[in-house]
């Protein structure tokens, strides 16, 4: 995919879909959630494989969402961007012909440009057969035209240089083109994902203007479309400042997806507010959508009496299909069963597990877009790995960093400093377990380990601490 043309190969940042069967020629809109997931999935590759275009596809998809998709200021993610400008335009702000590239780029450049995104005479547009998708045929490694492989002599390094350059020349020319509308509404379950996104890569790959970025959006999501007890509303902020007279009601995605994102925030700077928040959050959840009589969630509330439901949502449903992104009821799910892992409260875990058991006997048939659901399932069925790292110095970042390697969806890596070491600074299932271990003497930070209900001696060792893990999972 990010080889294709479903990836923006100069910007960076996913089109919504493809329409061929070689990823090449997409449906041109870029979706805010579409966006989110795919960080995430090419930060969990790079935590488990270790490889560097991983590593550098996050790096873009960020680079893109923070120029592109961001208010800087204030905090939020935008909605989207559209594919065109026009009617008569089928992603022609994103596309090139030859001659295109060659007003810009000199003839070594245009050799590079040419071989390395396919930019031909003939290209793969079928309004416009000379316009160009740009996508990475053979990578740097496998060869990219003789005449720039010849003048390169197989050096790697200049041969990045001279892609990077080329990208640069590229992006300003088409920087000076129509660019498609942006839709800057601030959706809160969009919003919620991508706070979630960011707090992952930021952990990952030590970005702290990511992390920075997603506590200030949290912020604002919860000072604008939370009103601190039970009501979440579905948009943060709509564009341009404008103000309705109604708020439109949060739907259970949006409540959903909040949770998670105030469970990642404590975990990365262990403001307790943030936890509370989502305990707050996931009983209203469990209040205003929960169906106690037959299972699982619905994703609106019932009506109120002498009230209009709001548009389709009048008919509601319990959502269980990923389309277009992660259905609401195993997202419940694993919201609830993280916070159960953290606050010790039973009947979290009970209702995820009635959620999830609702639609055992119909899921097989939904196939790939069940893959939430898939998830939900191995937190509910795998022990919660629970790696606390207690300290606040070099030491503490090693041994952190050293736990967040590698990927695995009952994991939970946490940091805490040691003055928050009281009972109302963590959770309190943490600290049932965690403040009855004596901290080790003379260490500058150490480590406890608990896979299930069994907590292993305190760890001071970054090899330790991998053998522990490597033995849990």
């Amino acid at each position: 995919m990010a080889r294709g043309g479903v990836y923006d190969q100069l910007a960076g940042g996913f089109h919504r879909y493809s329409v061929d069967e070689r990823w090449v020629v997409p449906h041109f809109e870029k979706m805010l959630y579409d966006n989110t997931e795919l960080l995430r999935n090419y930060v969990h590759g790079f935590q488990s494989f270790v490889r560097e275009d991983f590593l550098e596809t996050a790096r873009e998809i960020v680079a893109w969402m923070d120029s592109t998709m961001t208010d800087r200021e204030r905090g939020g993610f935008y909605a989207s961007q559209d594919a065109d400008v026009g009617l008569d335009d089928d992603g022609d702000y994103f596309t090139w012909t030859l001659e295109e590239a060659r007003a810009v780029l000199d003839p070594a450049e245009l050799e590079f440009a040419a071989g390395y995104w396919d930019i031909g005479e003939l290209g793969d547009m079928h309004h416009n057969p000379a316009k160009n998708v740009l996508h990475v045929n053979s990578t740097l490694e496998e060869g990219v035209a003789p005449g720039v492989d010849a003048a390169m002599g197989g050096d790697l390094a200049r041969l990045r240089g001279l892609r990077d350059r080329v990208r640069r020349k590229l992006l300003a020319a088409r920087s000076l083109r129509p660019a498609p509308f942006i839709d800057r509404t601030l959706y809160t379950g969009w919003n919620a994902m991508a706070v979630t996104a960011y707090l992952e890569t930021a952990r990952v790959l030590r970005m702290d203007s990511a992390r920075e970025f997603a506590l200030r959006t949290l912020d604002r999501l919860l000072n604008e479309a939370w009103d601190g007890a039970a009501t979440l509303h579905h948009v943060i902020a709509y564009p341009d400042g404008l103000a309705l007279a109604e708020k439109a009601p949060g739907t259970l995605d949006d409540y959903a997806f909040t949770i998670h994102a105030c469970i990642d925030a404590w975990i990365v700077n262990g403001n307790m507010n943030f936890y509370r928040a989502a305990v707050k959050v996931a009983d209203a959840m469990i209040a205003r959508f929960y169906d106690s009589t037959g299972g699982a969630f619905f994703d609106a509330a019932a009506p109120q009496e002498g009230t209009t439901p709001l548009g389709a949502l009048g008919a509601r449903r319990k959502p269980l299909q990923d389309s277009p992104h992660p259905a609401g009821n195993p997202t419940a799910a694993s919201a609830l069963l993280r916070l159960e892992a953290l606050s010790g409260r039973q009947e979290y875990r009970d209702i995820a597990e009635d959620t999830l058991d609702c639609f055992a006997g119909i899921v097989e048939h939904f196939g790939l877009y069940a893959g939430s659901y898939g998830l939900a399932l191995e937190r509910l069925l795998l022990d919660p790995l629970q790696v606390v790292v207690v300290g606040s110095g070099p030491e503490a970042a090693r041994l952190e960093a050293t736990a967040v390697a590698r990927f695995a969806v009952n994991k939970t890596v946490v940091r805490i400093a040691p003055f928050r070491l009281v009972r109302d600074g963590i959770p309190e299932a943490l600290a049932e377990t965690l403040l009855q271990l004596p901290a080790p003497k003379g260490a500058e930070a150490w480590v406890m380990v608990c896979h299930g209900r069994t907590c292993r001696p305190p760890i001071t060792d970054a090899e330790a601490l991998l053998e522990a893990m490597e033995s849990a999972v």
